[in-house]
């Protein structure tokens, strides 16, 4: 493997620079000193800020924009060999890294390098956590696979030990990574174009875990139902976090504001109590500040501090995101696109004032919606109307035959009405004649569904 030396800079070349986490990567890059280029389909303000930081931007990909300047090319699990950019490379012997490489070569950099991985939760508890190390000055380094709002991005270079990520588990990309903190907030069954089952999933992650090393620690969630396989032989500490007395760190007299956000009393061994107030709804957020709480108490924050960030934080871009009011009818955006993650935001909802709850949802990748259809249809039951667009394709092509109608029929059979449109401008035109004062509009999925609310509030 092509190895870095951040202390003699060359030219790097990312294809798909404006993506979430390439963008970052680049970011840090500049900030130290490297010559950056790169390519992406479309013009972002991810881009545009690339651009006004030195960084030369290319707008689709060709073989031309990849030459014998180019010392070291970057690219993502979503580039495949015949991507020209990535044949330019081969025919002139380049040596490449992916993103998960990249990252984990950053992460040598520091002292302190936290990794946040799970199935669900990742940006919003790398966002709580960033919140908490803001909030008691350690000047973090900071890779979010959202926009948080308190640092006008997804990236923040600090100057400090500290250094925290997403460690997403495609591909396998998170064994990359060099943490000295590890937090697994969940396991379930997701990727499976990847992976064949949650035996491998589980394998995936008790690996991760074994990157610890022995004078680091992995924070748990004791509901995950194979923590124990993931847990063992490892030489790390191990903090449990959850909802019984059991847990090193634990939720007890829960409750909920007008607005669905958590309250609770933590229950911490060695520690004393405290009553702990969310600025985010739903019991998966509770779940997801134990984390940042557990990480915050090793890392010996000031507690105020913590409790402090926690109440600020009201989540990331695309994480039950209030995005408007249209004539007394609210609309929320949610990234959900897993059935656990639909019925957290859902239940999440159900807890905010409104008189019925409508979901339009759009699935993401066929791959997925295949293989979670029946879960789908369950976790799509918790809202009053359900609508359904199109699949969001992503990196894939359809050859299973699979569609939302194939869902709206699953759903049917659950007993529920269900409508599907084929644009966004008929879903639009039907919620404006048929939503009434006091409804609560969440779009749904991982793709652009953003866009029927955007739209709907002119924005």
């Amino acid at each position: 493997m092509f190895e870095l030396d951040f202390k003699k800079p060359i030219h790097v070349y990312f294809v798909g620079i404006g993506g979430i986490s390439m963008s970052g990567l680049a970011e840090v890059l500049l900030s130290e000193g490297f010559q950056i280029s790169g390519s992406d389909m479309k013009e972002s303000p991810l881009t545009d800020k690339l651009s006004s930081l030195g960084a030369s931007i290319y707008y689709g990909q060709t073989v031309s924009h990849i030459d014998e300047s180019v010392d070291l090319v970057v690219f993502t699990a979503a580039i495949h060999e015949d991507n020209p950019e990535y044949i330019a490379m081969k025919e002139l012997g380049i040596p490449s890294l992916t993103r998960a490489e990249l990252l984990g070569q950053l992460m040598r950099n520091y002292k302190i390098p936290i990794a946040v991985s799970g199935t669900h939760g990742k940006t919003t508890t790398t966002s709580m956590v960033a919140e908490v190390l803001l909030a008691s000055d350690t000047d973090p380094t900071l890779s979010i696979g959202g926009i948080l709002k308190s640092i006008e991005g997804n990236i923040r270079i600090g100057k400090s030990p500290y250094f925290v990520t997403e460690a997403c588990e495609y591909t396998n990309s998170f064994l990359s990574f060099f943490p000295k903190i590890g937090i697994i907030l969940n396991v379930e069954e997701d990727h499976m174009d990847f992976f064949k089952d949650i035996h491998e999933i589980v394998d995936s992650f008790h690996k991760f875990a074994a990157l610890l090393p022995e004078d680091g620690s992995l924070i748990i969630n004791d509901e995950i139902e194979h923590k124990e396989t993931i847990m063992g032989n490892l030489n790390c500490g191990i903090i449990r976090y959850g909802f019984t007395p059991d847990c090193d760190y634990y939720a007890s007299d829960i409750s909920y504001d007008e607005l669905g956000h958590g309250i609770y009393t933590l229950i911490r061994k060695n520690l004393p109590p405290c009553k702990v107030e969310l600025g985010v709804p739903g019991r998966h957020n509770i779940s997801n500040s134990l984390a940042t709480f557990a990480l915050s108490d090793l890392l010996q924050l000031p507690e105020e501090n913590t409790l402090r960030a926690l109440k600020a934080f009201s989540g990331t871009d695309r994480r039950f995101e209030y995005k408007g009011q249209l004539g007394g009818i609210t609309i929320i955006d949610d990234y959900a696109h897993h059935p656990t993650e639909i019925t957290a935001t859902l239940t999440a909802a159900a807890n905010f004032p409104h008189k019925r709850l409508w979901c339009i949802f759009q699935p993401h990748t066929y791959t997925r919606t295949k293989a979670f259809l029946k879960e789908f249809a369950q976790s799509l039951l918790a809202a009053d109307k359900i609508i359904l667009a199109p699949i969001y394709a992503a990196r894939e092509t359809d050859t299973l035959g699979i569609s939302s109608v194939t869902l709206k029929e699953e759903i049917e059979k659950l007993g529920k009405e269900c409508l599907h449109f084929d644009t966004f401008d008929e879903i639009e035109n039907f919620l404006l004649q048929n939503s009434i004062n006091g409804d609560l509009l969440i779009t749904m999925g991982a793709g652009d569904i953003v866009k029927v609310g955007e739209n709907l509030l002119g924005l």
